[in-house]
């Protein structure tokens, strides 16, 4: 009987892996007598027990803690700067005046009120609470004025309407602010009390209902009595501190007084002396300093005079009664105490940053010295060794004439001219058809309004421009044609296309063929910086910061600091009431460079916006004017240029301006005809990189004339035949997605025989794409012209009058 034996088919169980989990006495016989590492590197990782890991995360979870608490208590304190409060009114039936009366409580402790043109503020001392806030106001209706005194608010106050919470314009506000970024926010309603009891139940509810839309899961309170006013003010010292990124990592500064010193050689030049509280980080002397809306300058020195307005005033005895004593605040003895006037720090010429923003050009750099004797031998060598070339000539031919025969295909295009490089930006007008749709439907719309009186009409018309009507409506029309027929153009007629296109060229794929980014570069790129590699300069700047311990001027110390080389016009601006807000930069952020910023559109603003128009800029916080390039933001190494700004997509606005740090928060404004600005876009800096490549693309259109199966005869592309010679190797495309190229030329009118990969449809239209870089202009201005109110408001007259203690 034979015995079963199991065929090539059994199947085979892996076996059981039992060294996965081994006991320590397996892992002690497996280690044969080794220790572990004393000394760990980075590789090697400490295995801790699982009470080590907990006991790690609670220290951890304390430092944090402790981190939060000493942050909350320094704002503030006697110690710390003010806490520094921004009331801003969302409607217009806000008085704010009366805000500001149940805000100066004097059973809450001392008001110091200070009032600069129309901007009015006060300093409340409270050392029953161990706090001090300062309570700031923007001029009416200047928008820049509210977002520069944002970026350095430690709180903001929004002042609702009990009815609507906010009207247009404090939409219009709240859009700006969250654009750019909220620091912490409080919200309180004025005037609920004026609202029968019967009703205050439905009132309360439509209005979070309303609020719930821009801040949910947000408190409101009450602020119509003392009462409501000291829980408001209480809600202020211990609420939670949201923080800003692009101020949390330099120092800056709010003025609370402002002096000017001309110099001798010129009275509108010379030193401007701003007082107020450091904030954010160490101020240091050597470092440069931005004032918002007026440049960058440098500082002489830094003053420690006395506290204005210390939280617990200094306590003087009397010689004659010990026992007496009398309470002295620091602002009423300044002048007897000037001795007490310390000299932080006096600026070193050597370790103090350079006003240099862009490069010293060099118009002999790249040229060519004059040559050795050695090279002048080698140079001899080389031609007569390249000289050598072989021809065929006619027979009795002597080697002078051989000299001009040419070879087959050595005659040359044409020199292109680059100066004379007639760019056409945007697109022709509509054809009449298009025109006399458009003049029936206004006809139509005519027909159907209401017109009122003559006078009125009249009137209307006076305040209209007429220019600035044709302009808008040309833009449009503009707008409207890009969106239909992107990037085509007509080929000029009166100028032959290889001269009006000369920069162009053809490109086998947009996305993978290859384009050097420091090819033909424009002359402005010789004045700006270039980091070779931003992202790990900026890493290692950021690093410094945290771990470096910077000498100069503490937060919380008030400060008077010399900032040298200032205009008068500076502080003519902030005795007319604007704010004055100075913030220190960082190595490398007064040069000048290439920032690409990605925003969207905002959805309020209808109007279009060209490429290479002038723009406002709040980048962080600064903010200019420039004139950008808009361009695609993809992952790729070309960006196509965008002549518009769309409001579908997220575009990258690209600029030269001066160097900043991201993180930081962007707003592009606009100018109006009538002086207002109008928020466009919102968005955040993306690099500093001059490297990026907006490539402009220009699309030619033919259409078929005779078609035979793959083949056609295309016409109205060009209108000669050295064109059509000129532009043979770029490859063809239709809008149904054939693809050819140019077989030959047929005639001297342009007609031309090309050849597709499928066969061609007789509505099918045939393109040529053409690429050229394109750069943007250097159009950067620091000033900013000041904006027309959107409101009129008369906050200045209302002010009620208060001894100033």
């Amino acid at each position: 009987m034979a015995a079963h034996r199991s065929g090539p088919l059994k199947q085979q169980n892996k076996a059981h892996k039992g060294g996965r989990h081994r006991g320590r006495g397996s892992a002690q016989r497996d280690g044969k007598g080794r220790v572990e590492l004393k000394i760990l590197c980075k590789k090697v990782r400490k295995e801790l027990s699982r009470v080590d890991q907990r006991h790690r995360a609670n220290q951890l979870r304390k430092q944090k803690k402790e981190a939060v608490l000493a942050e909350k208590r320094q704002l503030g304190s006697k110690d710390g700067p003010p806490h520094q409060v921004l009331v801003v009114a969302l409607h217009n039936r806000i008085s704010l005046s009366e805000a500001f009366r149940l805000l100066q409580d004097r059973d809450m402790g001392t008001v110091h009120v200070n009032e600069w043109g129309s901007t009015y503020s006060f300093m409340l001392l409270c050392p029953r609470l161990k706090h001090r806030w300062f309570f700031t106001s923007a001029r009416p209706g200047d928008l820049h004025s509210v977002l520069d005194m944002a970026k350095v608010a430690d709180t903001i106050l929004f002042l609702l309407d009990p009815q609507e919470g906010w009207d247009s314009t404090g939409d219009y506000c709240l859009s700006c602010l969250f654009a750019q970024g909220l620091p912490t926010y409080t919200l309180a309603v004025q005037g609920f009390s004026g609202i029968p009891l019967k009703k205050q139940i439905d009132a309360r509810k439509k209005l979070s209902k309303a609020v719930e839309k821009r801040f949910p899961d947000d408190r409101l309170l009450l602020l119509d009595t003392q009462q409501e006013a000291a829980t408001l003010l209480r809600q202020l010292a211990n609420q939670k501190r949201r923080h800003l990124a692009f101020r949390d990592r330099r120092a800056y500064l709010f003025t609370h007084a402002a002096d000017f010193v001309p110099s001798e050689e010129n009275n509108l030049v010379g030193t401007l002396k701003i007082s107020g509280y450091v904030r954010g980080q160490t101020l240091n002397v050597n470092s440069l300093l931005h004032i918002v809306g007026h440049g960058d300058f440098q500082m002489k020195q830094i003053d420690a005079p006395i506290d204005p307005f210390p939280l617990n005033p200094k306590v003087i005895k009397s010689q004659k009664d010990s026992g007496m004593a009398m309470e002295v605040c620091a602002s009423d003895v300044a002048s007897d105490m000037e001795e007490d006037l310390k000299v932080l720090m006096k600026a070193d010429p050597d370790r103090q940053e350079s006003l240099q923003t862009e490069v010293i050009l060099d118009p002999m750099e790249g040229e060519q010295t004059w040559p050795t004797e050695e090279e002048l031998s080698e140079a001899k060598d080389y031609l007569k060794e390249g000289s050598k070339v072989v021809k065929k000539v006619p027979k009795g031919t002597s080697s002078y004439q051989a000299e001009w025969i040419l070879d087959e295909g050595g005659e040359s295009g044409g020199e292109r001219d680059e100066n004379d490089d007639t760019e056409q930006d945007f697109m022709e007008e509509e054809s009449q058809d298009e025109k006399s749709e458009e003049e029936e439907e206004e006809e139509e719309e005519c027909e159907t309004m209401t017109i009122g009186d003559s006078v009125h009409d009249d009137l209307y018309d006076e305040k209209m421009d007429e220019e600035a009507e044709e302009k808008m409506l040309e833009k449009y029309k503009q707008e409207r044609m890009e969106e239909m027929f992107p990037d085509e153009m007509d080929t000029p007629r009166d100028v032959a296309a290889k001269i009006r296109f000369q920069k162009y060229r053809g490109l086998k794929s947009f996305r993978t063929s290859p384009w050097d980014p420091k090819e033909n570069l424009p002359r402005d790129y010789a004045r700006i910086f270039q980091f070779q590699n931003f992202t790990n300069t900026r890493k290692r700047i950021f690093k410094e910061i945290e771990e470096k311990e910077e000498e100069g001027a503490e937060v919380g110390w008030y400060v008077t600091l010399h900032v040298s080389e200032v205009p008068l016009s500076v502080v003519e601006y902030f005795r007319k009431g604007a704010p004055l807000i100075a913030f220190s930069l960082l190595p490398h952020e007064q040069k000048m460079s290439v920032l690409n910023m990605v925003v969207s559109r905002n959805p309020g603003n209808t109007e279009p916006v060209k490429a290479k128009e002038e723009l406002i800029f709040h980048c962080g916080f600064r903010r200019f004017r420039a004139s950008p390039l808009f361009s695609q933001h993809t992952a790729a190494d070309k960006h196509k240029l965008q002549r518009f700004l769309t409001a579908d997509a997220a575009l990258v606005v690209t600029i030269y301006a001066p160097i900043t740090f991201p993180p930081a928060s962007v707003l592009l404004f606009k100018q109006k005809s009538n002086g207002m600005h109008s928020l466009v876009a919102t968005g955040h800096l993306l690099s500093v990189d001059p490297d990026r490549m907006v490539i402009k693309r220009v699309v030619l259109s033919g259409h078929p004339f005779k078609i035979f199966t793959k083949m056609a005869v295309v016409r109205y592309m060009f209108f000669n035949r050295e064109d059509v010679l000129w532009f043979k190797p770029v490859e063809l495309r239709t809008k149904w997605g054939r693809r050819g190229h140019i077989r030959e030329p047929l005639g001297t009118h342009g007609h031309m025989k090309c050849s597709f990969d499928g066969k061609l449809k007789s509505q099918d239209t045939v393109l040529m794409n053409l690429y050229k870089r394109v750069f943007p202009k250097w159009t950067y201005d620091p000033y900013v012209p000041e904006p027309v109110p959107w409101v009129k408001s008369e906050i200045s007259s209302t002010v009620p009058e208060l001894d100033i203690e």
